[in-house]
């Protein structure tokens, strides 16, 4: 059986939808993720992915007929849809019905709902659901070991950026956070995309260890694994945290020194 499932979004919404993966794949031999260009870095970590496919809506138009030649080409046996905030599974569904795509199924936005669960009950009603012992929650393919990046000890990661401007920190609010762990005792290491290298830089100062730039995806992950904490407002770095198991701490936590010790430690 060959399956596909389809979630638009950035990296932490292509994460959420690691479960439904894991509970396809035990049934298909093979599974293609179709993604935005945004999401393609987080496909690339999820365990059971076999392809991308990248598919940018706004632009389909361009190459719209190409796409679907190439989706029957595949002639895929079932596919899921995952929704997309307010566009809902229309588009997709849309255009796997094009591409003669044999049963789809599709979730509806999760309601409230962790966006995982939703994606799961979606794939139960196609008939897919998680080995036993599998605990469902969002997960990535083994990560590197990132000494070499963030030197030898316990630290916690400040991650100032996020793909929602109102979510991202100020140069100032990041390096007050900084300061203030640096000040408590723990060492910290700053992390952004290369666009943010100068917030990351400004955030960092002299008490943080810069790696603005200098991670990709599965890097930032390995950083993130040897963490003792996330501080972040980003929702995909706090999705990708939660993949490797490392807790995070919101910004808004009105003491956030008190909130980082009290977390157990991982080693």
């Amino acid at each position: 059986m060959k399956a596909l499932i389809a979630r638009p979004g950035g990296l932490g919404d292509v994460l959420q939808a690691g479960p439904a993966v894991r509970a396809v794949a035990t049934r298909a031999a093979r599974v293609t993720m179709l993604c935005g260009p945004r999401g393609a870095s987080a496909a690339r970590l999820l365990p059971h992915v076999d392809e991308i496919v990248v598919w940018d809506p706004p632009g389909e138009a361009d190459d719209a007929d190409g796409l679907v030649r190439k989706l029957r080409e595949e002639a895929y046996d079932v596919a899921l849809v995952l929704a997309a905030g307010r566009r809902g599974p229309g588009p997709a569904t849309r255009l796997l019905r094009s591409a003669h795509v044999r049963r789809i199924g599709a979730a509806p936005p999760p309601g409230g709902r962790p966006e995982s669960e939703a994606a799961l009950g979606a794939a139960a009603e196609l008939g897919f659901g998680l080995r036993r012992g599998d605990d469902g929650r969002p997960r990535v393919r083994p990560v590197p070991d990132t000494a070499s990046l963030t030197g030898n000890g316990p630290y916690v990661v400040v991650h100032p950026g996020a793909g929602d401007p109102g979510r991202a920190w100020s140069a100032e609010h990041g390096a007050e956070a900084v300061a203030l762990l640096a000040d408590a005792g723990h060492r910290v290491v700053v992390t952004g995309g290369p666009e943010e290298a100068a917030l990351t830089r400004a955030v960092a100062g002299r008490a943080g260890v810069d790696l603005g730039g200098r991670t990709d995806p599965r890097a930032f992950a390995g950083v993130l694994r040897a963490a003792d904490a996330l501080v972040t407002g980003s929702g995909g770095a706090a999705g990708l945290a939660a993949a490797v198991g490392t807790p995070v701490v919101p910004p808004a936590t009105r003491d956030l020194t008190r909130a980082v010790r009290s977390l157990p430690r991982r080693r």
